[in-house]
């Protein structure tokens, strides 16, 4: 087990923070005191508080000029980065609202066949504990396609390259992929032996954790299991892909790094003496959050490796 070295405490929160994200030089968090804060890396000062929320925030999502976020209000939210002010509230979810993904308008003259959406519009996507997963239009709030199918709660989401398929992963085991523009199921991927917790695609390979103490990753296109990423002493609650890397956080505590190729388990991060809920990975660094501390602020030597995924 290798130790970071901890170069800051970012400390406000009234409860514990569920998601964290890295942008730029700052860093945003969200909470079960309802809100979201933005803070500045170099300082660990607080610099803006985001309020309108009324419950838990879960997950949260970050464009550069919107933060979003979603919420057990059963609601998402689009929120100004600069000025931290609310501007846009997506009703619709008969439960709690978990992942968030932000697709961005296509170019004018980008072919698109087979889209029934207008894909000169840029596009939220939620999943929710009311077994689907929505479509939203950004610019008005309006609800664009419903997609039924899981048994469970939809606890993650990602999409293809191409943002036409989207992958959902759920309390049912299962993950599904999904036509996202028609709302239909295209296929589905079963392995998991518990829900699936956390959802990446990088280079058409579907990357996920479970509470089945193990994170996998699978052909987007055809749904095989092609590696499992053993070790774990608990549920995997995130997984990242950095540089040919795969960094899992666990409910032991401890960050793994696993070679993506091999599965090959290289190296473990034990810091925290609770479940993880948020990591981030940069060239140098890691940053991870649990449910009982404030975030903490690691230096990791091994976060560059030189390595495809």
């Amino acid at each position: 087990t290798e130790q970071c070295e901890c170069i800051g405490v970012l400390r406000g929160h009234t409860d514990y923070i569920n998601c964290i994200l890295i942008e730029d030089c700052y860093v945003l968090t969200g909470s079960a005191d309802k809100t979201v804060r933005k803070w500045d890396v170099g300082t660990c000062e607080c610099l803006i508080i985001c309020v309108g929320h009324s419950s838990v925030i879960y997950r949260m999502i970050c464009t550069g000029d919107f933060i979003f976020t979603s919420s057990y209000d059963r609601t998402a939210r689009a929120w100004d980065f600069d000025t931290g002010e609310c501007v846009r509230v997506f009703r619709g979810h008969k439960r709690g609202v978990y992942p968030l993904i932000f697709i961005p308008a296509e170019d004018e003259d980008e072919d698109d066949i087979d889209f029934d959406l207008d894909s000169s519009k840029d596009i939220l996507v939620t999943g929710s504990a009311d077994f689907t997963a929505r479509t939203w239009n950004f610019e008005t709030g309006q609800q664009l396609k419903v997609m039924k199918g899981h048994s469970g709660a939809v606890t993650c989401m990602s999409v293809d390259p191409g943002g036409r398929v989207l992958f959902t992963g759920s309390t049912d085991f299962t993950i599904r992929s999904w036509n996202m523009m028609k709302g239909s199921n295209l296929k589905v991927f079963e392995g998991h032996q518990g829900s699936v917790i956390c959802m990446t695609v990088v280079n058409k390979i579907i990357y996920t954790g479970s509470s089945d103490h193990t994170g996998r990753a699978w052909v987007a296109e055809f749904g095989d299991n092609t590696r499992t990423y053993k070790g774990h002493k608990h549920t995997v609650s995130v997984i990242k892909i950095y540089d040919g890397m795969v960094y899992t956080a666990c409910g032991d505590g401890t960050v793994r790094r696993f070679e993506a190729r091999t599965a090959t388990l290289l190296n473990s991060y034990k810091g925290h003496t609770n479940s993880i809920t948020g990591l981030q990975v940069t060239c140098t660094s890691m940053t991870s959050v649990n449910k009982k501390s404030a975030p903490g602020l690691f230096n990791d030597k091994h976060a560059t490796s030189g390595h495809d995924p």
